[in-house]
């Protein structure tokens, strides 16, 4: 744990520390991978008609952080998660890895970190002592997310391309981690690409990094945060700067408003099922703006922030493009073969 987080752990609740201190990963242990080629879970999951076609990639890894799914608003392990209770795992494995990593297992082989999440709570503290959990709660979370990544990089990895890819606070973490660990620093010549959807990315604070412009380009950064055309919340509008907006659908800066019958699939309540133009993407701003989506039963039609299916509304097109800039890299870097 880093002394910044030890520090406002001691100050705020001494039995409590003890209890972070007694719940730390060991990434050498399968138990804590939601997500590992050496072992079946649901990222290896196919939907049912795209099975034919799948030809998947081993030359290429992907890291995975998952977003928030430490949800209970009893908070009942405090605002730090236990990495053994089931119910956040569960969730984690059985929505998150399930719908959203499987995305990229064409494209690479997956690593998906546990690490002791914040609780969902820890954007909104409600004072002052609230406020230093959260920010403790956070960087606990991030040192776990570090260490996976180093075991990754160490045990794993091999020389491999990487793709980087989260949602949410898994967003949180690796826009972190790229600063520390790729930007214009040597391991960047081994991004493909990194996809923090969710989370508002600054372009300011990276010195090399920059924001995708071309469906192909690698080495860059593909962000997004969707909402009902028209829709703007408060904490967008408090933002003090533009955050990089990528369109999901044409994956080109040029192109910023693309409708709904060019999204070919989007992956809903039925993981075997794709769905068709239900949704078109419009660049706003720093946002990512979409009229009404269109499928039946829709769970979305009362809502105005479509967070949590930021990936599954564009499922087919991720998925798609990944595999473009992994094309396009491996034909760069002719020691790799697809």
């Amino acid at each position: 744990m880093s002394s910044c987080a030890q520090s406002n752990y001691a100050k705020l609740e001494p039995e409590y520390a003890k209890q972070i201190y007694a719940d730390l990963p060991d990434y050498s242990n399968m138990q804590y991978w939601a997500a590992h080629p050496d072992k079946k879970d649901p990222s290896d999951s196919v939907p049912a008609p795209l099975k034919a076609g799948y030809t998947p990639n081993s030359n290429v890894d992907v890291f995975f952080v998952h977003p928030t799914t430490y949800l209970d608003s009893t908070k009942p392990y405090g605002w730090t998660a236990s990495l053994n209770d089931y119910k956040t795992n569960l969730k984690t494995d059985y929505y998150v890895i399930l719908n959203q990593a499987s995305i990229f297992n064409e494209a690479g082989r997956i690593f998906a970190p546990r690490y002791r999440q914040a609780h969902i709570k820890s954007y909104t503290p409600n004072n002052k002592v609230d406020t230093g959990y959260a920010l403790a709660a956070f960087e606990i979370a991030y040192q776990d997310v570090k260490k996976s990544f180093e075991y990754y990089m160490e045990h794993y990895n091999n020389g491999r391309p990487i793709i980087i890819a989260s949602h949410s606070q898994g967003s949180t973490h690796t826009i972190r981690l790229l600063k520390e660990f790729f930007d214009d620093k040597p391991l960047s010549k081994k991004l493909v690409v990194a996809y923090l959807v969710g989370m508002p990315v600054d372009p300011a604070i990276y010195t090399k990094l920059k924001a995708c412009e071309k469906p192909n380009a690698t080495g860059c950064i593909c962000s997004w945060r969707t909402f009902h055309e028209g829709y703007v919340g408060n904490f967008v509008a408090n933002e003090k700067y533009t955050a990089i907006v990528t369109n999901p659908l044409s994956w080109s800066s040029n192109l910023t408003k693309v409708d709904r019958f060019q999204n070919t699939g989007a992956v809903l309540y039925n993981f075997n099922k794709i769905t068709p133009f239900v949704v078109g993407a419009i660049n706003h701003g720093g946002v990512l703006w979409t009229p009404k989506p269109h499928f039946f039963g829709s769970f979305l039609y009362k809502s105005e922030d479509y967070h949590f299916v930021d990936y599954n509304l564009y499922y087919l097109s991720i998925r798609k493009n990944v595999g473009e800039r992994v094309d396009a890299y491996l034909s760069a870097n002719s020691n790799y073969t697809r």
